[in-house]
């Protein structure tokens, strides 16, 4: 980025608010390139996305606009790339109905409900340097535009808060707003809390990065929308309790080298991940220092900066560290990877915020080795200090609802995510559960789904060794129903199969994974297949490891490599083991499954002191006994 690091100020990083600066500036002023006369749109390269070209330029028009209006808010107005006359421009003719740059509006396409909420925050933020400073009919023409959210339909998820951001500004000034609406949707925001400070994302068991960049993000942010309203005052306390408890596991889910977790959709948005550790910093979250979230912040924004995106041309594209299609979902174009200008949420603190001036503190994956259950996802996390990867073994996410038979989602229904590895979610296995699986093969080698599974439990040893459980129908679905790929599981004929309970011991970077087939309504039982860590193959890409040892039982074993199905590289590697005939019901099956920097010094050894209690000895000494269902 053309600046030195400052090893004083920032010994993680290196990176400072000058670095931050620099970095969203490239991104505005590359932007410029791809705006259309007026400025209404910002058309960046690539094809299409699936809501088209028009829908495309208001994204692209919207987001960069985030990153605009943060930058001048936390400079209190000092504008030397003169953003606010230039987006005042694209206000200007986006909200002319004549103008050929005219936007989408919210009536026409759902998705400018999403940027129309963009649009009202960033005027909030900046209201002194540009909506104060916008003639009276174009002032008119935004309030008209924004007008489209009062009583408009929502999908109950994050989507709720773009309706209360946008009316919650129309009322702030004086324009037409709806109170039930306000209401209506707040209550419902209610229902989307979960235990120590999570949000799931609807109804179902969503848990993914929305948690932070939208479903904490919004609320806190309303509440100084709405200051001086009771509503607002009586519930910021419970905003600011739950943000506050959250950040606690989001730290944990930080790889040292500042990958977040590859898990849950909308990858693309990159560091858009950094947003809730901002939010901490401007809400001053007790017990977590401005200089650990800043190293946070700033770690994610660096993995990505040092790895080519923006690539070469200051684009951010669809992908990953570099260009890479099949991480679109439906509603993704080429505008849509700019909805990581939310991670640049810190530029709206200024320079002598303590997030700025404190000193860079290590993630607690740089103190030392910890082992975490999150309750609400239920996910069993493991952070080793020697490689610095964050592994997620998950008996809890799914994207649906318990009891549901649908497909596997790659990026939610895997029993394990971390910050080195992808899940498979391009080719032959996205849609046929490989990595981090354990499924039954049918009559033609089909796997079997576990989405809509029954969580059994999660909990820690005595010895601090997290473990958790779950148990499912194995299902296949055929005749799967067309729809807009969104990344979540998709419904069709399911055939039922029997019952599959695993068990997990989590332990540096280790899993003991147990797991057992139990008959039902006469269904046959097939191959047992388990599945380990996606990691990119070969000598030049081989920075990561993984290994899956088979128990007794599991005679058959392979590495099956795939072309082009992550991110990561050209190739995956995804060891597994099976039983070479059908699996023995009530039969307990033990994998221990490795993923690290490094190939591993030693293996756990697992013994039984009877059928249904294991004793794990682990490399690092610690001995647990893990109790496991007996029907």
């Amino acid at each position: 980025m053309g600046l030195p690091d400052d090893r004083h100020l920032s010994p993680h990083t290196g990176w400072t608010r000058d670095h931050w600066a620099s970095l969203a500036d490239n991104l505005l002023t590359t932007a410029r390139r791809y705006a259309s006369p007026s400025h209404a749109r910002v058309a960046f390269p690539g094809p299409p996305g699936g809501y088209g070209a028009d829908v495309d330029g208001l994204e692209g028009f919207a987001r960069t606009f985030l990153a605009a209006g943060f930058r001048v808010a936390g400079e209190g107005g000092r504008d030397p790339l003169g953003l606010m006359e230039w987006y005042a421009e694209g206000i200007a003719a986006g909200t002319d109905p004549h103008s050929p740059e005219r936007w989408v509006r919210q009536e026409e396409h759902g998705q400018a409900k999403v940027e129309a909420a963009s649009i009202a925050l960033v005027l909030h933020l900046t209201r002194p340097w540009l909506w104060d400073r916008l003639d009276a009919g174009v002032r008119e023409r935004v309030v008209d535009y924004l007008a489209g959210a009062i009583g408009a339909e929502y999908p109950p998820i994050n989507w709720v808060w773009f309706q209360i951001v946008v009316e919650q500004f129309l009322a702030s000034v004086g324009g037409p707003y709806s109170r039930q609406d306000i209401d209506a949707k707040l209550e419902l925001s209610d229902g989307f809390a979960r235990r120590d400070g999570w949000y799931s994302d609807g109804a179902e068991r969503s848990y993914d990065h929305y948690a932070g960049w939208a479903l904490q993000f919004y609320p806190l942010l309303w509440t100084e929308m709405a200051a001086g309203d009771p509503r607002a005052q009586a519930r910021r306390p419970d905003y600011l309790r739950r943000l506050t408890r959250y950040l606690q596991d989001a730290l944990h889910l930080v790889g040292a080298d500042g990958s977040p977790l590859m898990q849950g959709r909308s990858l693309t948005y990159r560091f858009a991940a950094a947003t809730q550790f901002w939010l901490g910093a401007r809400y001053e979250v007790p017990g977590v220092s401005p200089g650990l979230l800043r190293r946070a912040a700033s770690g994610i924004a660096r993995h990505f900066t040092d790895r080519g995106a923006p690539d070469g041309d200051g684009v951010l594209t669809l992908g990953w560290h570099h260009a890479w299609r099949p991480i679109a979902q439906t509603y993704s174009g080429p505008g849509s990877p700019y909805w990581a200008s939310k991670g640049l949420f810190g530029l709206a603190l200024p320079a002598d915020h303590p997030v700025w001036t404190a000193v860079e503190e290590p993630l607690p994956v740089e103190l030392g080795d910890f082992h975490r259950v999150v309750v609400a996802p239920g996910w069993l996390v493991s952070g080793t200090r020697a490689d610095g990867v964050v592994r997620v073994v998950n008996h809890g996410t799914d994207h649906a609802l318990p009891g549901a038979h649908l497909t596997d989602a790659p990026l939610y229904a895997r029993l394990g995510y971390s910050t080195a590895t992808f899940p498979v979610v391009a080719g032959e296995h996205a849609g046929r559960p490989l990595d981090q699986s354990v499924v039954l093969l049918g009559p033609g080698g089909e796997p079997s789904h576990r989405t809509g599974f029954t969580v059994l439990g999660t909990g820690t040893l005595h010895s601090g060794t997290p473990v958790g459980a779950s148990r499912w129908r194995a299902h296949w679905v055929t005749r799967v129903k067309e729809g807009p790929d969104h990344g979540h599981a998709r419904a069709g004929t399911v055939r039922l199969g029997p019952w599959i309970t695993v068990v997990s011991a989590v332990r540096g970077p280790w899993e003991a994974r147990f797991f057992r087939v139990d008959p039902a309504d006469g269904a046959e039982c097939g191959p047992l297949r388990a599945g380990g860590w996606p990691v990119p193959a070969g000598d030049e890409h081989r920075t990561v490891h993984s290994r899956v040892v088979a128990g007794p039982g599991l005679e058959t074993s392979g590495v099956e490599r795939a072309p082009d199905c992550t991110p990561l590289g050209p190739w995956t590697d995804v060891p597994w083991c099976a039983t070479p005939g059908d699996a023995e019901p009530g039969r307990w099956y033990t994998a221990l499954v490795h993923l690290g920097r490094a190939a591993p010094d030693g293996t756990p050894a697992v013994t039984w002191g009877g059928q249904v209690r294991a004793r794990v000895a682990w490399p690092d000494g610690t001995e647990d006994v893990v109790e496991l269902p007996s029907a």
